[in-house]
């Protein structure tokens, strides 16, 4: 039977794994942030470490907590994390976020590599034309989304969102999803724990069940949403599980 001092226990050595000693958080929130952040939810089945760090960088980079990014930064180089993937985390929420969130996450990044002398990766020169930006970004939509990749304003024949949406498939899935650095399903994770930190439930629906063909499981969609709770709200995750279950059918 699980326990608050069974989740306190658990959640301490998580933590400590994670983080050390400190986690940054006040004193006073630590016993609540040992059972309910790190025993609760960091510490559940179903989704492995490293997928939950994933998640994590990307509801802290899309919603801006850079102080608190920069702690797991370092502990997701503790877990094995390259410093290209988390990068490459923080570049795909541009998609979703911004660019300019993706800049200052990449800053705070920045800023934890040198705290530890790990070097920036170098970005190698990508020269692929804008045509073969579309037609990558377009099959990848198909392999994604299936017949819902033509469908709302994603509709080829819709004049207001054509005059963007073009742009999105060829620099979101034609160029961003395919950099190196990150498998394809952890790109879908990705996607899905930041438009649940950005509260953007429609597309947490249509990047769930997407998250499918890229051979995630129901169980690890629903887990990359609950890991968002404590950093970018319970509420917002709450939200995002309710239209998660429409969509599977639950």
């Amino acid at each position: 039977m699980t326990t608050r001092d069974s989740l306190r226990q658990q959640g301490e050595a998580m933590r400590r794994r994670l983080f050390g000693d400190d986690d940054g958080a006040p004193a006073y929130l630590r016993t609540v942030n040992d059972e309910a952040l790190y025993g609760a939810i960091w510490s559940r089945p179903g989704l492995a470490i490293e997928d939950r760090m994933v998640c994590a960088l990307a509801a802290l980079g899309a919603v801006q907590r850079l102080a608190k990014l920069r702690r797991h930064v370092g502990a997701a180089l503790d877990l094995g994390l390259s410093p290209r993937a988390i990068l490459e985390v923080l570049i795909q929420i541009g998609i979703y976020a911004g660019f300019a969130a993706s800049e200052e996450a990449v800053e705070a990044t920045a800023a934890a590599f040198a705290e530890r002398g790990v070097a920036m990766p170098e970005d190698t020169a990508r020269d692929d034309s804008l045509e073969a930006l579309a037609e990558r970004g377009a099959a990848l939509m198909r392999q994604l989304h299936g017949d819902r990749a033509t469908q709302g304003y994603a509709a080829p024949g819709n004049a207001v969102t054509g005059a963007l949406y073009p742009l999105a498939i060829q620099y979101g899935y034609g160029e961003i999803w395919f950099r190196p650095g990150l498998e394809l399903r952890q790109r879908a994770l990705i996607a899905v724990a930041a438009f649940t930190a950005l509260k953007l439930d429609g597309q947490v629906r249509k990047f769930g069940q997407s998250a499918l063909n890229m051979g995630l499981s129901r169980t690890e969609v629903i887990e990359a949403v609950i890991q968002t709770a404590p950093l970018s709200g319970f509420a917002p995750t709450l939200n995002a599980l309710a239209g998660l279950s429409e969509a599977f059918g639950a």
